[in-house]
């Protein structure tokens, strides 16, 4: 009798496939239609000095993500029984906000996929929102629905990219000045900040990726170097796309257009597309948004979801089973919001940016006093320090905004 054996090269080809899969789900889950609309709402607002909120989201996340997947990967645990396990009942408190707000985010995103076809093909946003939302279900549904999620996340992710550098290259932004601004911005928003964090790094985004390790298996101190690289590799992805998306709208908005941010039907980021290259642009937005949109959703779906387990054992079955009934809930609401989707879009951004601090704090404690928790291995103590710093910032960042985040749709 003999054992078969994997070859030493499919296994380093599906071990590289697992962490290309994860660090697209967590790049593409931070650059949704939320993240979209929020940079041409805020860019037409701020101007260049809108790239300083970008690089705060950028060191941010660098921060948030690292110290999230690497402690994930040491516990070998979600989040959530982390949390409980730290902290009794803080896991309960984590899921449930999580949940909560990718409900919020999931919303929104199939608002986006519904404006994305609308610029794409002139199809009812509603009418589109419905048609994304059936995909992804028929996506969980599928037999292959572990291969599928992997590969249409990495297409679609590359998609987007592309689409957007088209975009920024014909739009001729002011880079230098940007450059600048950057560093020295003429003004600092800290509503715009939350809500730029949140849109990239709060709520679900923040474990989408570490969860996606987790279900792969890849934890574990011998893992952690991988982590790490795979973590660092997301982290600049979404930065690139960032700077690219800010740069196409800043040229826009640079050559004097003033774009549309009243009104039931403003869509700032389709205006800015279609301003940059006319009819073409409309249609590229439209590919980008619902390729943005149609990942979130999956993204936001299976993250919620994959926190659920806290409050009773599931099977892999009655996971697809509630990542399905998630997705249909949003759908629901959508249909029966009145609210403008560019409104939903931005409030459920700053919304998860009041979310993010708790996390981190829990798993910062976890870094710092409970190495029981991660094996025995004693933490990096500068990502803690930094964990700790940008902790403070997030929450003192809420404080300050989270007025304004509840007002901007009357709230």
């Amino acid at each position: 009798m003999t054992t078969e054996t994997t070859p030493p090269s499919a296994a380093k080809a599906t071990l590289r496939g697992s962490f290309l899969a994860a660090i697209f789900l967590m790049a593409t889950s931070a650059i949704g239609p939320g993240f979209i609309t929020q940079t041409a709402t805020f860019t037409a607002q701020l101007g260049a000095a809108f790239a300083f909120a970008i690089l705060a989201s950028i060191v941010i996340d660098f921060v948030v993500q690292l110290n999230i997947w690497r402690i994930t990967a040491l516990t070998g645990r979600p989040a959530s029984e982390t949390a409980n396990a730290a902290i009794p009942g803080a896991g309960y408190l984590l899921a449930i906000l999580v949940i909560i707000g990718g409900l919020a985010f999931n919303v929104g995103n199939i608002a986006g996929a519904g404006l994305g076809l609308n610029a794409m093909i002139g199809l009812d946003p509603k009418i589109g929102g419905a048609a994304s939302a059936v995909v992804a279900i028929g996506i969980f549904l599928s037999k292959r629905a572990e291969v599928l999620l992997d590969r249409i996340i990495i297409v679609l992710g590359l998609v987007m990219i592309a689409m957007t550098l088209f975009v920024a290259l014909v739009s001729n932004p002011p880079v230098g000045e940007a450059l600048r601004q950057t560093i020295l911005p003429d003004t600092i928003n800290f509503a715009a900040i939350t809500t730029i964090v949140g849109g990239t790094v709060g709520g679900y985004i923040t474990y989408s990726g570490a969860h996606r390790l987790l279900d792969k298996g890849l934890t574990g101190p011998h893992n952690l170097a991988s982590v790490t690289r795979a973590a660092l590799t997301g982290i600049a992805i979404t930065g690139v796309m960032r700077f690219i998306l800010f740069l196409a709208i800043l040229g826009v908005v640079t050559s004097g257009v003033t774009l549309d941010l009243s009104g039931r039907a403003a869509n700032p980021a389709a205006q800015a597309f279609f301003e940059a290259a006319g009819s073409v642009g409309l249609r590229v937005f439209g590919i980008v948004f619902w390729a943005a949109a149609l990942t979130s959703t999956i993204g936001a779906a299976y993250t919620s979801v994959s926190f659920m387990p806290v409050f009773a054992p599931m099977t892999q079955r009655s996971r697809d089973i509630a990542t399905v009934l998630f997705i249909a809930i949003s759908l629901a609401i959508y249909v029966a919001m009145t609210t403008p989707p560019a409104a939903i879009l931005v409030f459920v951004g700053g919304f998860n940016g009041l979310i993010l601090p708790i996390g981190l704090t829990i798993f910062t404690y976890v870094g710092f006093a409970r190495s029981d928790l991660l094996g025995g291995h004693r933490y990096n103590r500068p990502l803690l320090v930094a964990s700790a710093v940008i902790c403070a910032l997030t929450w003192y960042m809420g404080y300050k905004s989270v007025g304004a985040i509840f007002a901007f749709i009357g709230l």
